[in-house]
């Protein structure tokens, strides 16, 4: 099969990369390497199966080319991270939005199946209107005012649901909408907000490690390698289409206990402190208390579970950053 992965140099896209590789696919990427980075596949360059292209996704002509050869696409470029969409809002609103209309505007007309890759950031503050209940894909959205740039984002990947669906609807276009959890695991950084990989590099520094709020805020981390599995069988899965699915782990800790395990487990001198969020993004930024996810439909359309837990997760980050 001839694939084509849109953000393909990034963290999650490199590692789906891998796995394609190593089942023998034909791999396309493109990526213009503004968060990837090109290490990621350097393995892959010298093979005849995988082909690198630098470039971005609001280029139609070159992506409607690359589609046109494959059979399927995960799109997976976007602009991710909260320091990032806090200080580069156009580019998280153009990247997002325009940049999801064209992948499905160039899909449709060669009738390409895509899996479209969202967040868990959709949801916006839904988890603390709801008893604490895991989050279900039919969840109802409570998202901020539109002056409070922290959820421009959320809002910016709700269009690209909307689009995606729209396009299975009226187009009949074969799409399949994921919405990730927190995704942590090697190869990701901590330049954009990333909570574990900046926790990890404190602590192997013996640096402060900084939490943001009082550290009760709770969310719900998935590896890498469990959310490319998860991927792969939802774009081999025809009853996925047309649906939102959660990919997720529903394992729940909050930030502080975050921060003392991943004190403990890198042996760190480090000193945990406390920061408020006025001073890190400036007033009035909002967050979430708790973010977990309901995986039933997962469950049901793949019969995926999660297989690392939360100290293997935060294991294989040390081990990243320590070799």
């Amino acid at each position: 099969m001839k694939v084509l992965v849109t953000g393909g140099a990034g963290f999650i896209g490199s590692h789906l990369v891998d796995h394609l590789m190593a089942q023998g696919e034909q791999v396309w990427v493109i990526d213009d390497l503004s968060t990837g980075n090109l290490k990621n596949v350097a393995h892959h360059l010298q093979n005849p199966r995988f082909h690198f292209h630098l470039g971005t996704i609001l280029d139609e002509t070159l992506l409607d080319r690359l589609i046109s050869q494959c059979d399927v696409v995960f799109h997976l470029a976007a602009a991710v991270g909260v320091k990032l969409i806090m200080n580069r809002p156009v580019e998280t609103l153009e990247t997002n939005v325009r940049g999801t209309e064209v992948v499905l505007r160039c899909a449709n007309r060669h009738k390409k199946k895509v899996l479209v890759t969202s967040t868990s950031e959709v949801y916006g503050k839904a988890m603390d209107d709801n008893g604490g209940a895991p989050l279900r894909e039919d969840a109802d959205r409570v998202v901020g005012p539109t002056t409070k740039r922290r959820w421009s984002y959320a809002c910016s990947k709700a269009f690209d649901e909307f689009l995606a669906l729209a396009y299975y609807e009226e187009k009949k276009l074969p799409v399949v909408v994921v919405r990730l959890f927190n995704t942590v695991g090697p190869r990701q950084i901590g330049q954009y907000g990333m909570v574990i990989p900046n926790f990890v590099q404190k602590a192997l520094l013996n640096k402060p490690i900084i939490v943001y709020g009082d550290g009760t805020q709770s969310r719900s981390f998935l590896h890498v390698a469990d959310a490319v599995e998860a991927l792969v069988r939802l774009m081999r899965e025809p009853r996925a289409e047309g649906q939102v699915v959660n990919v997720g782990n529903p394992e729940e800790v909050t930030i502080g206990e975050l921060a003392q395990l991943v004190k403990d487990m890198t042996r760190s001198a480090s000193p945990i402190e406390f920061l408020p969020y006025e001073k890190a993004f400036g007033p009035g930024f909002e967050d979430m208390r708790r973010r977990r996810p309901d995986i039933t439909k997962l469950k049901e359309l793949t019969g995926f579970e999660p297989v690392l837990d939360l100290r293997s997760i935060v294991a294989s980050v040390i081990e990243y950053y320590q070799s």
